[in-house]
């Protein structure tokens, strides 16, 4: 299992925070079965429909992730959670932009549970892994193009440096179709049981595994 653990900085302002840590193996990359691309399109409309009368910022999970960053000196009004940026995209668009069947199946579990996730290529990591708070030193290019100063932000870094966040990822180690390992980092609610976030961390592994192959192992850190 990845060595990934989470620093008593961020333990001290978030007590209550914790991560589903998800590694897979010997997986396939190409794009979503027929079966799932298709319903795809109909789950995205019916959340733009609905956010025509719900503000995206009552959401659950957007209202509880909004607090969190808060309280790590984060302005959610200038840097989203990622699970609002792409509700947000929904609203404009009514759909999200395919890639390729990782990022798309980690934008649906996104969108699907309120939650950030960030999803890794587990070559281009070197362990150890810790999830923090940045400091002025934490950059690193983000998957949007632009340079992420990760400072007062919930950070992932390895021996590299910093990599992703809940709020947008770097280009160092984005899963590619030639990824054949990855990790996975949900980011759950705290509000969440312990028995939910086990629920929730199991049908994410089997779903991704179910459509890429391979194997995956689990676990959840505070």
């Amino acid at each position: 299992m990845v060595d990934i653990s989470v620093s008593a900085k961020l333990k001290n302002l978030i007590p209550d925070f914790k991560a589903g840590i998800i590694s897979y193996h010997h997986i396939v990359i190409a794009d979503l079965p027929q079966i799932i691309s298709e319903r795809l399109p109909l789950f995205y409309e019916n959340i733009r429909l609905s956010l025509e009368s719900h503000p995206i910022s009552t959401i659950e999970g957007v209202e509880e992730w909004h607090r969190i960053f808060k309280r790590t000196g984060t302005d959610p009004s200038r840097y989203r959670p990622s699970q609002e940026a792409l509700l947000r995209r929904i609203r404009k668009e009514g759909r999200l932009h395919t890639i390729h069947s990782a990022v798309d199946l980690n934008n649906f579990f996104s969108v699907q549970y309120s939650i950030p996730l960030g999803i890794y290529d587990l070559d281009r990591l070197e362990e150890p892994i810790r999830i923090t708070i940045g400091t002025a030193e934490d950059r690193y290019e983000a998957l949007n193009g632009r340079t992420m100063n990760m400072e007062n932000k919930i950070v992932s870094a390895d021996r590299e440096g910093a990599f992703g966040s809940p709020i947008v990822d770097s280009r160092r180690t984005c899963i590619t179709e030639k990824t054949t390992g990855a990790l996975q980092i949900v980011y759950i609610r705290p509000s969440m049981t312990a028995e939910e976030s086990r629920r929730m961390i199991r049908k994410i592994a089997a779903m991704f595994t179910q459509i890429h192959g391979g194997e995956n192992e689990w676990k959840i850190i505070e």
